[in-house]
């Protein structure tokens, strides 16, 4: 018995869109090596990877916008994540370079508090969603391009 490959494609978008999505919030996962290795692998075609891990990242980012927007009435807890300093340094950040510090929202480590201190300072959710799209975006194509890159390399070898 073999598996459909279109039905092994919708799955492993399914899984790679989740993927991407934890790999935004504070899980600490590679959505880039996901991405890389389904394209590697042929799991299915350059675009619909590229959709499903840009989703799925966009997703994860808004979660994260949520949270802070949710979490902010909590800010004198001591369990909050961010203190009121690094809340501060980022209102800073964002009245400093507005949206297109959330183009950098894919960086690992950085990206994450990003998203999370734009929802708790109550960035507007359609500037918010475009930068953020926009940077992801950039960041995954990068990752694809990159991949077929270097795929003809290790297949030489």
């Amino acid at each position: 018995m073999t598996l459909d490959p279109s039905l092994a494609a919708q799955f492993g978008l399914t899984g790679l869109f989740l993927w991407s999505l934890l790999a935004a919030t504070l899980i600490p996962l590679s959505s880039e090596a996901a991405l890389a290795a389904s394209h590697a692998a042929g799991m299915a075609p350059a675009g619909w990877l590229f959709v499903a891990a840009t989703a799925g990242n966009v997703c994860g980012a808004l979660i994260n916008w949520l949270l802070g927007r949710w979490c902010l009435r909590f800010e004198h807890k001591r369990w909050f994540p961010v203190t009121s300093v690094q809340l501060h340094k980022a209102q800073m950040q964002f009245q400093r370079w507005g949206a297109g510090i959330l183009l950098f929202s894919w960086i690992p480590v950085i990206g994450d508090p990003l998203t999370f201190a734009a929802g708790a300072l109550r960035y507007p959710l359609a500037r918010f969603l475009i930068a953020v799209s926009l940077g992801k975006a950039a960041r995954y194509a990068a990752v694809l391009w990159i991949t077929e890159l270097v795929l003809p390399v290790f297949a030489a070898s």
